[in-house]
């Protein structure tokens, strides 16, 4: 057995492997990587394709532990390493959509999975090279950038076929967002959710502050038991629009601290997210989302932001702006990457009814998928939000084990959201 590179994914490169092979397991390599077989690995991998049926088997590498996929893991950016088996007798009757020029592997991929297993190997059966020497916070951007556009297209339309295929896709129908006899005491609440962040809070705050808007709102902040000084410097900010909550709680995670804000009876009508080292660029910000939500009426509008040093000046990529999101195909796009955009602002009523998930990664992204399941989202295509990148950020050099993690919780609540839309499908059919 050896590896067979795979230097050209598009339909045509794929398919002419598949028809040369001449053994029932194909070895496809990324021919980027120098990778180094372990003793036994085309024997293990060869073996799990024949004792599970499984059409695409990947393994773990030495010293660089994967995750496990699962229905929700349809993104084209999964890590299955540079060494992936496949049966080529389940994938010749798979098929591969004809004209990809780059999402060849990536339609295999997922058509391999609604037909048959794929299996991770958590054992080190080879070494290899690292290609990616960026940051985690840096990488996370890539789907956005424009030089891209025509690659993300693609994967797009392969990742809507498979929806469609899976019985998962959601046509662009969208009812209207109901009537709450809720009472709200300001029409609109900043929520800033906080710990240990003395450098920036006032700075946060002092942007919600600031906002100018023919409506009453307030500032939320909600201080999850900070041990350094910004306890004390929300306590001296003397603006009586700011509501500093202090939970009862201390196991919290920003999902909770979510859950404290909107739950306030000082919460407003409208719950509108800035993190605690972000900003409004201008003063024009907070009457601009309000008005969009209003519009729709939306139950969540999502902004688009402005990537910026600590100093405010602007980097690499620059405005964040989800062209990739449309009206007809976003919310089942957004299956296939790994955000909405921000800044995100909620229909309190609605954002009460769902309630964020207790965990300070993703809880937003399970908010945004569960609330466009049921609703239109709308979208702000200018900046409206400065998004500080500095060593602060809880995404800025993320380890490989919490880059694992990570990626495994996206990929569940993607699983959820996949098995509620397709039970939806079929309740209605």
């Amino acid at each position: 057995m050896r590896l067979v590179p795979v230097p050209d994914p598009s339909s045509s490169g794929i398919l002419l492997l598949l028809e040369k092979a001449d053994s029932e397991v194909l070895f496809f390599f990324d021919p980027r990587v120098t990778v180094e077989p372990g003793p036994r690995m085309f024997e293990r991998m060869s073996q799990v394709v024949r004792d599970t049926g499984a059409g695409w088997v990947y393994s773990d590498a030495a010293g660089h532990p994967r995750i496990d996929y699962q229905p929700g893991s349809i993104r084209d950016t999964f890590d299955f390493g540079p060494v992936v088996a496949v049966s080529v007798k389940a994938a010749r009757q798979a098929g591969i959509e004809a004209g990809l020029r780059w999402g060849g592997l990536y339609d295999l991929r997922l058509r391999l999975s609604e037909r048959t297993p794929v299996v991770r190997i958590p054992e080190p059966l080879y070494s290899a090279s690292a290609i990616e020497a960026r940051s985690s916070g840096e990488a996370q951007f890539d789907y956005v950038d424009p030089r891209h556009r025509d690659y993300q297209i693609e994967m797009e339309r392969v990742a809507t076929e498979h929806l469609r295929r899976i019985g998962a896709l959601l046509p662009p129908r969208f009812p209207p967002v109901p009537r709450t006899a809720e009472e709200f005491p300001v029409r609109a609440s900043v929520v800033i959710p906080v710990r240990n962040r003395e450098r920036t809070v006032l700075d946060a705050v002092g942007s919600a502050l600031s906002q100018k808007t023919s409506f009453p709102f307030n500032v939320v902040v909600v201080d999850n038991h900070s041990t350094d000084r910004t306890t004390e410097l929300l306590r001296g900010v003397g603006d009586p629009r700011l509501v500093h909550l202090v939970p009862d709680r201390r196991d919290l995670g920003i999902g909770g601290c979510w859950n404290e804000a909107i739950s306030s009876p000082r919460c407003g009508r409208c719950s509108v997210q800035l993190d605690s080292d972000d900003l409004y660029p201008n003063d024009g910000v907070l009457a601009r989302i309000v008005e969009e939500l209003d519009r729709g009426p939306y139950a969540m509008v999502v902004g688009s932001y402005t990537m910026v040093d600590f100093s405010l000046k602007e980097i690499p990529p620059g405005l964040v702006d989800h062209r990739e999101w449309t009206r007809e195909n976003g919310r089942n796009n957004a299956l296939r990457v790994n955000g909405f955009g921000a800044p995100r602002a909620f229909d309190t009523a609605v954002l009460r009814s769902i309630r964020f998930p207790n965990v300070s990664y993703g809880e937003d992204y399970a908010v945004a998928l569960r609330i466009s399941r049921d609703y239109e989202v709308g979208r702000i295509t200018d900046s409206v939000y400065l998004c500080r990148r500095w060593e602060g950020n809880s995404d800025s050099a993320l380890s490989l084990e919490t880059q694992n993690r990570y990626d495994a919780y996206k990929d569940w609540l993607r699983t959820l959201e996949i098995a509620a839309r397709t039970r939806a499908g079929r309740s209605k059919s």
